[in-house]
């Protein structure tokens, strides 16, 4: 991969990174804008029920940031776009469709069939 597609990688990367960044802050300001402690039981249920399901996608995408992180760090390094499992490089096409993946189309499918046989999953890789 040449350096004008590592920084093309680079930026889409940082965007998104600042898009969930931004995502994060309005959530906090929801919450603490939002909190309320209502007399009836079903407001009060209703709005634990919203905030927890703010919290889960909030956890996601600290997940999502993480890997992310990850994927900067191997822009850095030169790892970037290849394969953690075979070493192979990445296709361009699948980096464009995930940014932040570390295996190739392959590896990622095979995977994936071992996950449907066996039950195991292993979400570092996603």
């Amino acid at each position: 991969m040449n350096e004008r597609q590592l920084e093309h990688f680079r930026q889409i990367l940082l965007a998104w990174k600042r898009e969930l960044m931004e995502e994060v802050d309005r959530t906090v300001h929801h919450m603490q804008d939002e909190a309320s402690n209502f007399p009836d039981p079903n407001d009060r249920a209703t709005q634990e029920s919203e905030f927890g399901l703010e919290l889960r996608t909030r956890d996601r995408e600290r997940k999502l940031l993480k890997k992310i992180d990850s994927a900067l760090e191997r822009i850095d390094d030169g790892s970037y776009g290849y394969c953690e499992e075979t070493g192979e490089e990445i296709g361009l096409k699948r980096l464009e469709a995930r940014p932040v993946a570390t295996l190739s189309l392959e590896a990622q499918e095979r995977r994936e069939l071992a996950e449907r046989q066996y039950g195991e999953r292993d979400d570092r890789f996603r």
